[in-house]
Protein backbone atom coordinates (compact mmCIF):
# COMPACT_ATOMS: atom_id res chain seq x y z
CA UNK A 1 0.00 0.00 0.00
CA UNK A 2 2.90 2.42 0.77
CA UNK A 3 3.98 1.84 -3.07
CA UNK A 4 0.23 2.99 -4.04
CA UNK A 5 0.49 5.59 -1.81
CA UNK A 6 4.12 7.37 -2.87
CA UNK A 7 2.86 7.32 -6.85
CA UNK A 8 -0.72 9.00 -6.38
CA UNK A 9 1.52 11.91 -4.50
CA UNK A 10 4.53 11.76 -7.25
CA UNK A 11 1.43 12.18 -10.10
CA UNK A 12 -0.18 14.90 -7.50
CA UNK A 13 3.03 16.82 -7.63
CA UNK A 14 3.70 16.11 -10.96
CA UNK A 15 0.11 16.45 -12.22
CA UNK A 16 0.86 19.30 -15.20
CA UNK A 17 3.74 17.12 -16.15
CA UNK A 18 2.03 14.05 -16.51
CA UNK A 19 -0.75 15.65 -18.63
CA UNK A 20 1.80 17.23 -20.75
CA UNK A 21 3.21 13.67 -21.51
CA UNK A 22 -0.44 11.92 -21.96
CA UNK A 23 -1.22 15.53 -24.63
CA UNK A 24 2.05 14.73 -26.44
CA UNK A 25 1.56 10.39 -26.98
CA UNK A 26 -2.16 11.65 -27.75
CA UNK A 27 -0.89 13.42 -30.35
CA UNK A 28 1.46 11.48 -32.00
CA UNK A 29 -0.85 8.87 -31.64
CA UNK A 30 -3.33 11.07 -33.44
CA UNK A 31 -0.33 11.80 -36.40
CA UNK A 32 0.22 8.14 -36.42
CA UNK A 33 -3.27 7.36 -36.89
CA UNK A 34 -4.03 10.46 -39.77
CA UNK A 35 -0.80 8.92 -41.68
CA UNK A 36 -2.20 5.49 -42.40
CA UNK A 37 -5.34 6.75 -42.46
CA UNK A 38 -3.95 8.72 -45.77
CA UNK A 39 -1.93 5.66 -46.89
CA UNK A 40 -5.16 3.30 -46.27
CA UNK A 41 -6.84 6.18 -48.76
CA UNK A 42 -4.10 5.98 -51.48
CA UNK A 43 -4.42 1.95 -51.56
CA UNK A 44 -7.92 2.00 -51.40
CA UNK A 45 -8.06 4.41 -54.77
CA UNK A 46 -5.63 2.23 -56.58
CA UNK A 47 -7.13 -0.81 -56.07
CA UNK A 48 -10.59 0.18 -56.80
CA UNK A 49 -8.91 2.06 -59.75
CA UNK A 50 -6.78 -1.30 -60.77
CA UNK A 51 -10.25 -3.41 -60.64
CA UNK A 52 -11.41 -0.89 -62.93
CA UNK A 53 -9.11 -2.50 -65.18
CA UNK A 54 -8.88 -1.08 -69.11
CA UNK A 55 -11.88 1.22 -70.11
CA UNK A 56 -14.03 -0.07 -67.47
CA UNK A 57 -13.72 -4.00 -67.53
CA UNK A 58 -12.73 -5.63 -64.41
CA UNK A 59 -9.57 -7.46 -63.49
CA UNK A 60 -10.64 -10.40 -62.38
CA UNK A 61 -12.35 -10.68 -66.34
CA UNK A 62 -9.24 -9.21 -68.04
CA UNK A 63 -7.31 -11.27 -66.66
CA UNK A 64 -9.40 -14.53 -67.38
CA UNK A 65 -9.75 -13.39 -71.12
CA UNK A 66 -5.81 -12.64 -71.29
CA UNK A 67 -5.62 -16.58 -69.71
CA UNK A 68 -7.71 -17.68 -72.54
CA UNK A 69 -5.71 -16.00 -75.17
CA UNK A 70 -3.04 -17.33 -74.25
CA UNK A 71 -3.99 -20.60 -73.76
CA UNK A 72 -5.63 -20.02 -77.63
CA UNK A 73 -2.03 -18.71 -78.48
CA UNK A 74 -0.40 -21.83 -76.81
CA UNK A 75 -2.56 -24.29 -78.91
CA UNK A 76 -1.64 -22.49 -82.28
CA UNK A 77 2.13 -22.94 -81.81
CA UNK A 78 1.85 -26.08 -80.99
CA UNK A 79 -0.13 -26.84 -84.34
CA UNK A 80 2.39 -24.76 -86.36
CA UNK A 81 5.28 -26.61 -85.00
CA UNK A 82 3.74 -29.93 -86.04
CA UNK A 83 3.50 -28.81 -89.26
CA UNK A 84 6.73 -27.20 -89.04
CA UNK A 85 8.06 -30.50 -88.27
CA UNK A 86 5.84 -32.30 -90.95
CA UNK A 87 7.28 -29.56 -93.21
CA UNK A 88 10.77 -30.45 -92.57
CA UNK A 89 10.04 -33.98 -92.94
CA UNK A 90 8.93 -33.09 -96.58
CA UNK A 91 11.70 -30.64 -97.48
CA UNK A 92 14.62 -33.09 -96.65
CA UNK A 93 13.28 -35.47 -99.66
CA UNK A 94 13.47 -32.36 -102.08
CA UNK A 95 15.72 -31.23 -104.32
CA UNK A 96 18.01 -28.51 -102.23
CA UNK A 97 21.58 -28.74 -103.88
CA UNK A 98 22.30 -27.98 -107.59
CA UNK A 99 25.33 -28.10 -109.17
CA UNK A 100 25.44 -27.51 -112.87
CA UNK A 101 28.30 -27.84 -115.88
CA UNK A 102 28.29 -26.52 -119.29
CA UNK A 103 31.09 -28.13 -121.60
CA UNK A 104 31.44 -28.89 -125.65
CA UNK A 105 30.85 -32.76 -126.07
CA UNK A 106 32.61 -32.40 -129.95
CA UNK A 107 35.02 -29.86 -131.50
CA UNK A 108 32.32 -29.21 -134.30
CA UNK A 109 29.47 -28.20 -132.59
CA UNK A 110 29.90 -24.32 -131.55
CA UNK A 111 29.84 -23.45 -128.14
CA UNK A 112 28.88 -25.40 -124.77
CA UNK A 113 25.47 -26.43 -125.57
CA UNK A 114 25.86 -29.96 -123.55
CA UNK A 115 25.67 -29.99 -120.08
CA UNK A 116 25.23 -32.42 -116.76
CA UNK A 117 23.18 -31.00 -113.28
CA UNK A 118 23.03 -32.48 -110.42
CA UNK A 119 20.12 -32.65 -108.42
CA UNK A 120 20.43 -33.67 -105.05
CA UNK A 121 18.40 -33.69 -101.56
CA UNK A 122 19.86 -32.89 -97.73
CA UNK A 123 20.90 -36.44 -97.84
CA UNK A 124 22.96 -36.02 -100.60
CA UNK A 125 20.69 -38.83 -102.86
CA UNK A 126 19.33 -37.54 -106.14
CA UNK A 127 20.41 -37.94 -109.73
CA UNK A 128 23.07 -36.28 -112.07
CA UNK A 129 21.06 -35.63 -115.89
CA UNK A 130 23.81 -35.35 -118.83
CA UNK A 131 22.77 -33.76 -122.08
CA UNK A 132 25.21 -34.23 -124.99
CA UNK A 133 24.43 -32.14 -128.00
CA UNK A 134 25.99 -33.25 -131.35
CA UNK A 135 25.09 -31.89 -134.76
CA UNK A 136 23.00 -34.73 -135.83
CA UNK A 137 21.53 -35.73 -132.23
CA UNK A 138 21.35 -35.04 -128.51
CA UNK A 139 21.47 -37.66 -125.79
CA UNK A 140 19.82 -37.67 -122.16
CA UNK A 141 21.53 -39.67 -119.76
CA UNK A 142 20.23 -39.97 -116.13
CA UNK A 143 22.08 -41.55 -113.57
CA UNK A 144 20.98 -42.35 -109.79
CA UNK A 145 22.84 -40.87 -106.58
CA UNK A 146 22.93 -42.24 -102.95
CA UNK A 147 25.31 -40.85 -100.72
CA UNK A 148 26.91 -38.61 -103.29
CA UNK A 149 28.01 -41.51 -104.81
CA UNK A 150 26.67 -43.20 -108.28
CA UNK A 151 26.62 -47.09 -109.53
CA UNK A 152 27.69 -45.90 -112.78
CA UNK A 153 30.48 -44.76 -114.38
CA UNK A 154 30.51 -41.04 -114.16
CA UNK A 155 32.22 -38.58 -116.60
CA UNK A 156 34.50 -35.74 -115.48
CA UNK A 157 31.56 -33.09 -116.08
CA UNK A 158 29.20 -34.68 -114.12
CA UNK A 159 31.53 -35.23 -110.94
CA UNK A 160 32.18 -31.26 -111.50
CA UNK A 161 28.40 -30.91 -111.09
CA UNK A 162 27.79 -33.15 -108.69
CA UNK A 163 30.57 -31.49 -106.40
CA UNK A 164 28.73 -28.27 -107.10
CA UNK A 165 25.69 -29.40 -105.79
CA UNK A 166 27.39 -31.69 -102.97
CA UNK A 167 29.21 -28.40 -101.79
CA UNK A 168 26.05 -25.76 -101.46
Amino acid sequence: MDYIGGLTAWIAANLQGVLLFMTAMICLALIVFININIKLSRMNRRYRKLMQGVEGANLEKLLLTHIEEVRDAVKRVDSLSASCRNLEGITRNCVQKVGIVRFNAFEDTGSDLSFAIALLDAQNNGVVISNIFGRNESRTYAKPIVNCQSQYFLTEEEKAALEQAWKK
